[in-house]
């Protein structure tokens, strides 16, 4: 076998034919699963050529790979077509030549004729080198999906209706739909050319395959079974492994030294134990990367893109490699210590209550990050402020029964804020930045929303019943402190009801009193008729009056077997029946003590704003700021705004989309309404483009609510104003 690296240029530049033998399966990669993460790997790479210098001298772009293909040469005479059998790969050189026929399609429409017929040549053939018509096809699938293909890759006729639910047809509409919508035709011309030629480009020369060629007397089928059924998977963590220690080799480092003081301890078995992460079990150090990457690039890493984020992170790593290395083990120590951390500090509470009892592991990327600064960098003061203060926002929001999804872009978002203000003040900037959210997807919910949750909600069928039972301990810990007992409640407990679900067999009213059966069918379950006991006691308690005289009541069996504080003062103070009235008094006061357990700061004021932010009076902007940086003249449609911002004085100014169009004195484009890209610094954006040359940045872009926060980009950053934060621009 030889194996060499190619662009789509070099593997379909030449006159040839990759052919799918009929053996193998059809076509069957999915949107969810493939052609959109293809596709946001694809944009993403064509961005970063947008914004690359002209000759890519100062800033290469790094390529992206697609993996690797197998092929086997076929004999054929001479002035005929090259032709190899895909021998492992065709569903991913399939893809592509949809792909890539899809970009041609779309230039052609709305780009520059010269991209368009450079991406012609690497899915067709001429057909003056070809004997059968269905030659000029450079990749041809197996016999199923030959008309499907062949009708996608004709873009002079329409889809026939027989045709249209066939993956292939599927995945080339995708992707003819993904890059329309991408480069936004029905706005500026010159900004979708300039879009549709850096994908061109992109797609020509700045993919990678690996292509593994076989020579002859290589048997085919048994390198396909080995690449596809033997050995044991790689993990994420492996690639990268080997990532670091070739360049580590090729920069000439020490890497057994680099290896023992750094990975060594990541070559455990602990390391590679399943652990859950959502709903699946994944190995633990793939689970850490995972939290790792997102807290550095502050964006969301899917686990597929592990490695590939990993790689793109230490190609632009603005560190030495060992030092990234060391970065990386004292993280991974942080991580490993979590499970162990004492539950009597702020840290352990902090980890048991939120990542384990509530199960919002969509935070442990803002844990690291909290855990990871020395105490004369993040002041332990201001750690125990922040986890505090999320840990509030999560538990008063599943109180609230407020909803959890996308609870990741919110804590992404905080990861933002905290890496512009430094670790100094977090706690202060989490609070901070907690409080200011509005929307109900975010909102922290006040005393009121939350008292009224615990008055009338069913939190018994509610919560799931680690949650629950966290509350509960929770409320304990805070009894035994009022009595001065430190050592916290015992876990394990179960929730018990103190008047049963079954009430009516002991606990019976009149039998006429409808409306007060379904009023105690709804109070059983609220937060003042729940406790905590232990398991063995929890059957004995069942559905036992409150008192029966023989010693054998539930009062007493809490009174002689039960420690905790919660069971003690109920017991103590309702000595003889446990009534409706009793369960609404002890749910206003677990109310109160909750709302004093997890308490919510005030809504803060305003931020400061210069006394013209919210006035769209243009006022004339110096070509220079006080350090003598030149700021980029702008003159697009967008220079009132661009004038504007070069006239304020805040660091950081909250707008709502009405005033950005009362300072421009026109609409915004609507696709500025539903669509982030406008409100960054990308070339082909001309929102986005007067933002970053007046020096400012979009930050936390809310296109629900229709509000924008602009800084100032070296308040954002340390850097010179007007530079680009290439992360900022993925939000």
């Amino acid at each position: 076998m030889q194996s060499h690296t190619h662009t789509p240029a070099a593997i379909f530049g030449n006159q040839c034919r990759y052919v799918i033998p009929l053996f193998q399966r059809p076509y069957v990669w999915t949107r969810d699963d493939q052609w959109a993460p293809l596709w946001d790997d694809v944009r993403t790479l064509a961005e970063r050529v947008l914004e690359a210098p002209p000759g890519y001298g100062a800033a290469p772009v790094p390529p992206h790979f697609l993996g690797a293909i197998v092929l086997d040469q076929q004999l054929s005479p001479s002035g005929f077509l090259t032709v190899r059998h895909v021998v492992d790969g065709q569903q991913r050189l399939t893809t592509l030549q949809l792909l890539l026929d899809a970009a041609q399609e779309v230039i052609e429409k709305y780009g520059n004729n010269l991209d368009a017929e450079r991406l012609k040549v690497l899915v067709l053939n001429q057909p003056q080198v070809t004997q059968h018509p269905d030659e000029v096809f450079k990749v041809w699938p197996t016999d199923r999906d030959q008309a499907a293909f062949r009708a996608a890759m004709d873009n002079s006729t329409a889809m026939p209706a027989e045709l249209a639910d066939s993956r292939i047809s599927q995945a080339h509409a995708f992707f003819v739909a993904q890059i329309t919508e991408w480069c936004e035709p029905a706005g500026d011309p010159d900004k979708a050319a300039a879009r549709l030629s850096a994908l061109a480009q992109a797609l020509h020369a700045h993919l990678k395959l690996v292509v593994i060629d076989l020579e002859p007397g290589d048997n085919a089928q048994v390198i396909f079974e080995t690449l596809n059924h033997r050995g044991a998977p790689l993990l994420a963590a492996d690639l990268v492994k080997n990532l670091i220690f070739q360049r580590a080799q090729a920069e000439q480092l020490d890497v057994a030294a680099l290896y023992s003081q750094h990975w060594a301890p990541l070559d455990t078995d602990y390391w590679r134990q399943l652990t859950a992460q959502g709903r699946l079990y994944r190995p633990r150090i793939d689970v850490f990367l995972n939290y790792w990457l997102a807290m550095k690039l502050l964006r969301e890493v899917p686990s597929d893109r592990i490695f590939i984020d990993f790689r793109d992170h230490v190609a632009t790593a603005p560190v030495a490699l060992p030092e990234l290395m060391a970065e990386l083990a004292s993280d991974a120590a942080v991580f490993s210590t979590l499970e162990a951390l004492p539950v009597d500090t702020v840290p352990g509470r902090f980890y048991y209550r939120v990542i384990q009892a509530l199960d919002t592991r969509a935070v442990m990327p803002v844990l690291l990050w909290l855990l990871r600064w020395p105490g004369d960098r993040l002041p332990v003061e201001q750690r125990d402020k922040a986890l505090n203060a999320i840990e509030s926002w999560l538990v008063r929001r599943t109180l609230a029964r407020l909803t959890g999804k996308n609870i990741n872009q919110t804590i992404l978002e905080l990861l933002k804020a905290l890496d512009r203000n430094g670790p100094a003040s977090a706690g202060d900037r989490t609070e901070q930045f907690l409080a200011e959210q509005r929307s109900d997807a975010r909102l922290w919910p006040d005393d009121d929303l939350v008292r009224r949750s615990l008055e009338t909600g069913p939190v018994y069928t509610a919560l799931l019943r680690a949650r629950l039972r966290m509350v509960l301990e929770a409320l304990e810990d805070d009894l035994r402190t009022d009595y001065g007992e430190g050592q916290p409640a015992p876990r394990r407990l179960t929730v018990e009801h103190i008047l049963p679900q079954a009430w009516r067999q002991n606990w019976p009213i009149a039998s006429d009193d409808v409306a007060g059966a379904l009023d105690r069918d709804r109070l059983v379950h609220v937060l003042g008729n729940l406790t905590l006991v232990s398991g063995r006691l929890n059957p004995a308690l069942s559905n036992r009056p409150w008192t029966n005289g023989d010693g054998a009541g539930k009062r007493d069996y809490l009174l002689e077997h039960s420690s905790l504080k919660l069971n003690a003062k109920v017991v103590a103070e309702h000595a003889t029946a446990w009534s409706d009235d009793d369960i609404r008094a002890r749910t206003a006061a677990l109310s109160e003590r909750f709302l004093a357990l997890w308490p919510r700061p005030s809504t803060p004021e305003p931020l400061p704003v210069s006394a013209s932010a919210f006035d769209p009076q243009i006022v004339d902007a110096q070509p220079d700021d006080e350090d003598g940086v030149v700021i980029p003249s702008h003159t697009g449609k967008y220079q009132r705004l661009w004038r504007w911002l070069r006239a304020q004085g805040a660091d950081e100014i909250p707008l709502a989309f009405e005033q950005v169009e009362q300072i421009l004195d026109m609409p915004l484009p609507a696709s500025a309404r539903v669509h982030l890209t406008h409100w960054y610094g990308y070339e082909g954006t001309a929102l986005g483009r007067a933002i970053r040359d007046a020096g400012w940045r979009s930050s936390g872009v809310d296109l629900v609510e229709q509000r924008v926060t602009f800084i100032r980009a070296d308040a954002y950053t340390g850097d010179a104003r007007g530079a680009v934060n290439a992360e900022d621009v993925r939000e």
